[in-house]
């Protein structure tokens, strides 16, 4: 029996791609609601993806109400849109503040884990999963393409996040800004995004070989501050995961994030390391009437609905990938194509 009939039939039995399976692409978006239009699943699904990874606001619940969460959660299920992804693709998720509980909310959230229940139950999560041995919902998968490891990280950045600092009004150069922005970036250094034991679990899993590294965060990381939440909201936790690929010398990093309702590519060069791509897919249903200011943008940004997509061509002379967004309407917007070897020490 061949290996491709194998993995074929496993596919279709499970939904739930192995680590042995060939990785050729994967899909990502974020802020879909549940009550609007995700025909853009099918579009996704045009593109044959491995597999599609949720990056937060999954849903629209806004609520501390259990039974509300659930309910919103089941007009997704019953999604037919949404069904025929789940059918066809393993689906991978993490959450932000929409699906987590109310808007911009944190660790002060009192129904975290109740909602963290509610979570793992809607996305099926294997019972032999990490993710029921720790507060939050972090995890990571390991996946092969060409050869090569491709590690898919996904952090939880509501659990254990400190209040956000409300915008003050003080900070030089706001008055550059045409909209009102919510919040001041955290001055107090032990202002904490991820938490100790989420960092303590980040460090093992880039001390861990791969030639590739997905991190999926649900807001973004490699842009500047623009008053919205970003990581820019916690410099010392954004100076600290640099710091952090700087002391495992975790090669091979690229970004995917959500949240702003609207896409972009984003690129900074951190002095002593090489440059850090996040590309941002934004929304799946939302838009945004305008975008804010990002110096770290690599072209324009896309304000229609669409999805991001990495292809992976690690079998070529000099392994590379396809960073992309495609719109609804099938249209490629965005392509950036990295090579591994800029994303080494």
């Amino acid at each position: 029996m061949s290996r491709i009939f194998i993995f074929t039939l496993l596919l279709l039995c499970s939904k739930k791609i192995t680590a042995q399976q060939e990785l050729k692409s994967l899909a990502f978006g974020s802020c879909s609601n549940q009550n609007k239009d995700l025909s853009i699943f099918d579009t996704i699904l045009g593109h044959s993806p491995d597999l599609f990874i949720y990056l937060g606001d999954n849903i629209y619940a806004d609520t501390e109400n259990m039974r509300v969460l659930k309910k919103k959660y089941k007009v997704l299920g019953k999604n037919p849109h949404y069904r025929k992804l789940k059918k066809t693709l393993p689906i991978l998720a993490t959450w932000d503040d929409h699906d987590f509980g109310l808007n911009d909310s944190g660790r002060h959230n009192p129904k975290k884990e109740a909602s963290k229940k509610i979570f793992l139950h809607f996305f099926q999560e294997p019972k032999e999963s990490n993710r029921f041995d720790h507060q939050g919902i972090y995890t990571s998968y390991s996946y092969f393409s060409s050869g090569k490891k491709v590690q898919v990280i996904l952090l939880d950045l509501r659990t254990f996040r400190d209040n956000l600092k409300p915008y003050d009004g003080f900070l030089e150069g706001d008055s550059l800004h045409n909209y009102t922005l919510d919040y001041s970036p955290q001055t107090s250094p032990d202002s904490t995004l991820l938490g100790a034991e989420q960092w303590k679990w980040l460090e093992s899993q880039l001390l861990k070989p791969a030639d590739l590294r997905i991190i999926g965060s649900s807001t973004q990381f490699a842009t500047e501050y623009n008053g919205y939440e970003t990581w820019a909201n916690y410099p010392s936790e954004q100076t600290r995961f640099l710091e952090l690929i700087k002391k495992t010398k975790a090669n091979g990093i690229v970004f995917i994030s959500g949240d702003l309702h609207y896409a972009e590519l984003s690129y900074i060069k951190p002095e002593g390391m090489y440059g850090i791509y996040d590309l941002t897919s934004s929304g799946l249903t939302e838009n945004w009437g305008f975008s804010v200011p990002n110096e770290n943008r690599i072209g324009v940004p896309v304000m229609d609905n669409q999805f991001g997509m990495i292809q992976f061509h690690l079998n070529a002379p000099e392994p590379y990938i396809v960073l992309k967004i495609i719109d609804r309407n099938n249209q490629t917007r965005i392509q950036q194509e990295v090579r591994l070897s800029t994303l080494h020490f």
